[in-house]
C-alpha cells in the first residue's frame, strides 16, 4: 500500500529503464502482472510500479512499506528470491495470498535486481498458469534479475543532480530527519560525528545504536572526504523503528569492500566495518555524485 501521497520522482532515464523492465517481463509465459520495486536509500520505502500503473505508457510511482509482509519486499530485504504458489504462500504471506482470490494469479515468483553484489530493487511476476518454480525457473529469474539490476544502475546513474544536498527529498509521514554539512577536510569528520551523536541522543536511541551509528558514519565521512575532496552531507532519518543514514559528495569514487591483507593497515577498513556492523548497506550513484546509506534495524 502506499505510504506517502507524494510520488517520488526517478527521473526519465530510470523511467525508460522501467518501461522495458515492464515490457521485458510481462512478456515471459503465463505472466499477467509485473511489479517493480526499487530500493529508495534503504529505508523503509521503496519506490513501486506495475504493469496495470501505466499512464500513456509512462509508468505511475508510488512509495511502499519496505516491511509489508510481501513476496517482492521480502526479496528486496533480503537479496532471496521468493517462488510459490498461492496455496504455498498462503501460511507465510495470508494477508498477500487472500488479495490474491478472484484474480488470474496462480503463483508468485519475487525476485530481487543485483548490481554490483548489491540488491537495487526487486520485480514480482503474477503467473496464471501453474509454474514448475524449480531450481532451473529460479536460475533464469534471477540471471534476469541481474541483468535488470546493472541496467537499473547505469539508468540511475544518468539522472543529473547539481549539489551534494538532500533539499529536495520527501520525509515520510511522523519521521524524524536531520542534515549535516561535511566540509572538504579532514577535520571536518569529527564535528560530523559530534552531529550523528547529539541527534541520536536527542532521539533517544540507546548507547548501543549510537555507538555503532557512530562508527559506521565517521568511516563514510572520512571515505567521502578523502576520494571526492569535495565535502559531503549526511542526512539521518528515524522511521518506525529503521534508522538511515546517508553520506552523499559529489565525487564518482568506487565503493566496494576489499580485503585487508595487512592487520595493521590505517586504511581501508571503512566498508568492511560497514559490512559488519549495519542491518544493510548500499550505494546509489548518479550523473553527479555518490551516495553511500547504511540502516540499522532498532526493533
Amino acid at each position: 500500500m502506499p505510504v506517502s501521497s507524494r510520488p517520488p520522482s526517478v527521473g526519465e532515464p530510470v523511467a525508460t529503464w522501467a518501461r522495458d523492465a515492464l515490457r521485458r517481463t510481462t512478456a515471459l509465459p503465463a505472466v499477467h502482472r509485473v511489479g517493480l520495486a526499487l530500493v529508495e536509500g534503504g529505508g523503509r520505502r521503496l519506490q513501486f510500479t506495475a504493469s496495470d500503473r501505466l499512464a500513456d505508457g509512462a509508468p505511475e510511482w508510488c512509495h511502499i512499506d519496505g516491511y509489508d509482509d510481501v513476496p517482492l519486499n521480502t526479496a528486496v530485504r533480503t537479496g532471496a528470491s521468493v517462488l510459490g504458489t498461492l496455496a504455498g504462500l498462503q501460511e507465510r504471506y495470508a494477508a498477500f495470498a487472500a488479495r490474491q482470490e478472484g484474480t488470474a494469479t496462480v503463483a508468485v515468483a519475487a525476485v530481487p535486481l543485483v548490481a554490483d553484489a548489491q540488491t537495487v530493487g526487486g520485480y514480482v511476476l503474477f503467473f496464471e498458469q501453474p509454474q514448475p518454480l524449480d531450481d532451473d525457473q529460479r536460475g533464469r529469474l534471477e540471471d534476469l534479475g541481474r541483468l535488470l539490476g546493472s541496467t537499473l544502475r547505469r539508468a540511475q546513474g544518468a539522472v543529473r543532480r547539481t549539489t551534494a544536498g538532500f533539499a529536495d527529498d520527501d520525509v515520510p509521514p511522523g519521521a524524524s530527519v536531520a542534515v549535516h554539512e561535511v566540509a572538504p577536510a579532514p577535520s571536518a569528520v569529527a564535528p560530523a560525528r559530534t552531529f550523528l551523536r547529539s541527534i541520536l541522543t536527542e532521539w533517544g536511541l540507546d548507547e548501543d545504536a549510537v555507538y555503532t551509528a557512530v562508527l559506521c558514519l565517521s568511516e563514510l565521512v572520512t571515505n567521502a572526504v578523502i576520494h571526492s575532496q569535495t565535502g559531503c552531507s549526511v542526512r539521518v532519518l528515524l522511521d518506525r523503528g529503521v534508522l538511515l543514514t546517508s553520506v552523499r559528495d559529489l565525487g564518482a569514487h568506487e565503493v566496494a569492500v576489499d580485503s585487508v591483507d595487512d592487520p595493521l593497515q590505517p586504511n581501508g577498513r571503512g566498508l568492511q566495518v560497514l559490512d559488519a556492523l549495519a542491518t544493510r548497506w548500499g550505494t546509489t550513484v548518479d550523473g553527479d555524485g555518490t551516495t553511500v546509506w547504511f540502516v540499522l534495524d532498532l526493533a
